[in-house]
C-alpha cells in the first residue's frame, strides 16, 4: 500500500499493521497513547504533543558541554537591535539534564486590537514553570514594550471529569490569540495530563480552552478557562488524543456572525482517522457549540489506508486553519494526506509514480456560522519537508526537520509544511492561502532535485539533491481564489510554476509562513530564512517579511539584523511547529523564535566553600548553546 500520505501529523492507531496490509484492508483499534504507538505514530505526533507525552522527554538525554565562563551577559536583553524581546522573564538556571524547561519558549501567535492599532496581544508556549504552559504579553504602544500575563491554566471545572471539583493540568500549549469587535482579546489554548510513564498518575485526559481577556487588552485573562472539547480519560485508557487546534474570530463590523469565536482541530481517534473538527462561540467565549466535521468527503480523497470512513475518505489530516471574512463566510485550509498517487500533482513531472511523494493542501467553506461545511476543494499539492534521519546523520529520527547544504547536520529539528489562509478585507471574494514545499520553481528536476519516495522506515518523504548547494530547497508558494473560495489557482498549475512568495531568495530555504492582509489588501507574509550570509551551510537563519499588492510579484526585507544559530534546547529537536503574524494599515508585526541569547548553566556546584556560578556551554550543533525567546519588530510592508 501507499503510505507516504501519512505526514507529521499525531498518533494514529494500529499503523504498524496498516503497513502490512492493503488500502482496503480492515484496520485494528488500539488505544491511543504515547506507549503505545509504533515508529511511524511516533514521527506522526505533532511537536508539542511529542515532547510533552514522550516519558524520554522528562529528562534531555544529551548535556551540554566545554562549559565557559559567564561573562556580563544577563541572558535578558530587551532588544537585539531593532527586534524586540516580547517574553519578560529572564533566564532560569535549569539543570543540564533538563535543558529548555523552565527555559524556552516557542509557538507563536499575534494580533492587533481592530478598534486600536497600538494594541497588540501575543501567546506562545511557555516552559517557564517547567512543562509547557500557555503565556501570553501585551503592548500598548505598537510592540514597542511588553508585558508578560499569566494565563489561569492549573486548573478548570472538574464537571466533564467525574463530577468532582477541579481537573488539574500538567502541560499546554498550541496557542493562538485574537481580537473581537468589542475590545476583547481571546486566547486558545490546549492542556492534557501526561499519564503514567512520566507520572505515577494514570489521568490522560486533554481539553481545547477558551480564555477571554474582558477589555482590559490583554493584560489578564478569566477563571477557569472556559471548554471548548473536553476529553475525559482518567483512567488512562488511551481512547481519543486531541492535538493542534488553532482560533479566530469574525471581528468585521456588520458580518452575519460578527464576533464569533472558531476552533478547529484534529482528533485522532481509536479507529486511526484523524478528522478536522470545528466548533464556534456565539457568546463571546462563555459556551461552544458541538463540534461538526470539516473534512467532508471529498472525490480528491481515494486513499483510505484500510481505516474506517465514518465522515468520507478524507480520513487523515492535520495542520487546520481558521480564518474569515467581512462577509461572514469561515474558512478552514488543512494538510490532507488521502491523496492518490499521480505523476506529482501537476500533469507535466518527470517524478515517475514510484518516486512521487507529495500530499495536498484542502479547504473548506462554511456561510452559516460553523454550523457546517461544504466539500473540501483542492487549494494545491504540495510536497513535505525531507526525512531528518536520512540527511542529518540519523537525528530527530522519524521526523522531518531542514536540513542545511553540504556536511554539516546542525539543523535538525523537527518541522514540517502547512497552510495559512487569508481574506482580502477589500474584496471577500478573493482568498488566499500560503504553504511551503520542497518542490516549487526554485527546487525541481530541471536543477537537480528529484522527488525519491519515502523512507522505509517511517514514512518521511526522500528527495536527490538535498545536500546539494543550488538544488533542492523549501519555498513559500501562494494560491489565490477570485471566487470566494469555490476554485483555486493552485488546484491548476503545476506546484512547480506556483507564485512563490520568496521570489528574492534563489535557491535557498524558508519555512514557517504566516499571512495577513492590511486593512488597504495588500498580503503581508513572514516566514525563516536562509538566503542570507552562510545561513543554508550552517543551518542558521533568518527571518523575512514579503509583501505584494497584486499577489504575483513580491519584495522582501530583511526582519533580523544578524543569523540566529541552529536551536539547542530540548537537544535541538523541538522548536516549535509555527510562527505568527499580524498586520495593520502600514506595519506588519512578524512574532519568531530567537535563538541568539546564551543558554546558562550552573557550572559549579554550591558548597560551604565554594558558591554558585553561572556558564555558557557548547552544545552538539553550536559553539554555544542558546535559549528560545519571543522577538517581533513592527515592520514596513517593502
Amino acid at each position: 500500500m501507499n503510505f507516504r500520505r501519512f505526514r507529521p501529523l499525531i498518533a494514529l492507531a494500529a499503523v504498524g499493521v496498516l503497513l502490512l496490509q492493503s488500502n482496503t484492508a480492515p484496520a485494528l483499534a488500539t488505544p491511543v497513547n504515547y506507549s503505545t504507538l509504533t515508529k511511524l505514530q511516533h514521527r506522526l505526533l505533532s511537536g508539542l504533543a511529542d515532547l510533552e507525552l514522550n516519558p524520554k522527554t522528562a529528562t534531555t538525554p544529551i548535556a551540554p558541554k566545554n562549559y565557559y565562563p559567564h561573562g556580563t551577559d544577563d541572558a535578558c536583553a530587551a532588544k537585539i537591535g531593532s527586534t524586540i524581546k516580547v517574553n519578560q522573564n529572564c533566564l532560569n538556571l535549569t539543570d543540564a539534564g533538563l535543558e529548555g524547561r523552565a527555559q524556552a519558549q516557542n509557538e507563536t501567535s499575534i494580533a492587533v486590537d481592530p478598534n486600536n492599532s497600538s494594541h497588540l496581544v501575543a501567546s506562545y508556549n511557555d516552559y517557564r514553570r517547567g512543562d509547557g504552559n500557555c503565556y501570553t504579553a501585551y503592548s500598548l504602544d505598537k510592540g514597542q514594550t511588553w508585558n508578560d500575563s499569566t494565563v489561569p491554566m492549573g486548573f478548570t471545572s472538574g464537571a466533564p471529569f467525574g463530577g468532582v471539583s477541579r481537573e488539574y493540568w500538567t502541560s499546554g500549549g498550541d496557542t493562538s490569540v485574537a481580537w473581537d469587535t468589542k475590545g476583547n482579546a481571546y486566547l486558545s489554548c490546549q492542556v492534557f495530563q501526561r499519564g503514567l510513564a512520566s507520572t505515577n498518575n494514570p489521568d490522560a485526559s486533554s481539553a481545547f480552552l477558551l480564555f477571554r481577556s474582558t477589555q482590559n487588552k490583554g493584560a489578564s485573562w478569566n477563571f477557569p478557562g472556559r471548554y471548548v472539547v473536553a476529553r475525559n480519560d482518567v483512567a488512562g485508557a488511551g481512547n481519543t488524543l486531541l492535538d493542534k487546534q488553532l482560533m479566530t474570530v469574525d471581528n468585521h463590523v456588520g458580518s452575519p456572525f460578527q464576533d464569533r469565536v472558531y476552533v478547529t482541530y484534529t482528533d485522532f481517534a481509536v479507529d486511526g482517522t484523524a478528522y478536522i473538527y470545528e466548533s464556534y462561540s456565539a457568546d463571546y467565549g462563555e459556551t461552544f457549540s458541538t463540534p461538526v466535521v470539516v473534512s467532508n468527503d471529498s472525490p480528491l480523497c481515494t486513499n483510505t489506508y484500510g481505516l474506517p470512513t465514518p465522515f468520507g475518505k478524507c480520513n487523515e489530516n492535520q495542520f487546520s486553519q481558521p480564518f474569515t471574512g467581512s462577509d461572514g463566510a469561515l474558512y478552514v485550509a488543512w494538510a490532507n494526506f488521502s491523496n492518490p498517487v499521480s505523476d506529482g500533482g501537476g500533469g507535466d513531472s518527470p517524478t515517475s509514480k514510484a518516486n512521487d511523494n507529495h500530499n495536498q493542501m484542502l479547504l473548506a467553506k462554511s456561510t452559516d456560522g460553523g454550523q457546517s461545511f461544504g466539500a473540501p476543494v483542492l487549494i494545491s499539492n504540495y510536497h513535505d519537508l525531507p526525512d531528518c534521519a536520512t540527511y542529518q546523520n540519523g537525528q530527530d529520527a522519524g521526523r522531518a526537520c531542514v536540513p542545511e547544504k553540504g556536511s554539516t547536520t546542525n539543523s535538525f529539528f523537527r518541522a514540517t509544511n502547512y497552510p495559512s489562509g487569508a481574506v482580502n478585507p477589500t474584496n471577500p471574494q478573493q482568498v488566499v492561502v500560503t504553504f511551503g514545499s520542497y518542490i516549487n520553481s526554485h527546487s525541481n528536476e530541471t536543477n537537480g532535485c528529484f522527488a525519491a519516495g519515502l523512507s522505509p522506515d517511517t514514512g518521511g518523504n526522500l528527495y536527490t539533491g538535498v545536500k546539494t548547494d543550488g538544488a533542492c530547497n523549501n519555498d513559500i508558494l501562494l494560491s489565490v481564489s477570485n471566487d470566494g473560495g469555490a476554485t483555486f489557482n493552485g488546484s491548476t498549475t503545476n506546484v512547480r510554476k506556483l507564485t512563490s512568495v520568496t521570489q528574492n531568495a534563489g535557491k535557498t530555504d524558508q519555512w514557517w509562513q504566516w499571512a495577513a492582509f492590511t486593512s488597504s489588501g495588500k498580503l503581508a507574509v513572514s516566514y525563516y530564512d536562509r538566503q542570507y550570509g552562510t545561513d543554508e551551510t550552517t543551518g542558521f537563519s533568518d527571518v523575512s517579511l514579503a509583501s505584494s499588492s497584486n499577489l504575483s510579484i513580491f519584495n522582501s526585507v530583511r526582519v533580523t539584523s544578524s543569523p540566529m544559530p541552529p536551536p539547542t534546547q530540548f537537544s535541538g529537536q523541538f522548536f516549535g511547529d509555527y510562527t505568527g503574524l499580524a498586520a495593520t494599515t502600514d506595519k506588519a508585526y512578524p512574532l519568531w523564535m530567537d535563538t541568539h541569547k546564551p543558554e546558562l548553566f550552573l557550572c559549579a556546584v554550591p558548597t560551604a566553600t565554594t558558591p554558585p556560578a553561572a556558564c555558557t556551554a557548547s552544545a552538539a550543533n553550536a559553539s554555544v548553546a542558546n535559549d528560545q525567546d519571543i522577538y517581533t519588530s513592527g515592520v514596513a510592508l517593502p
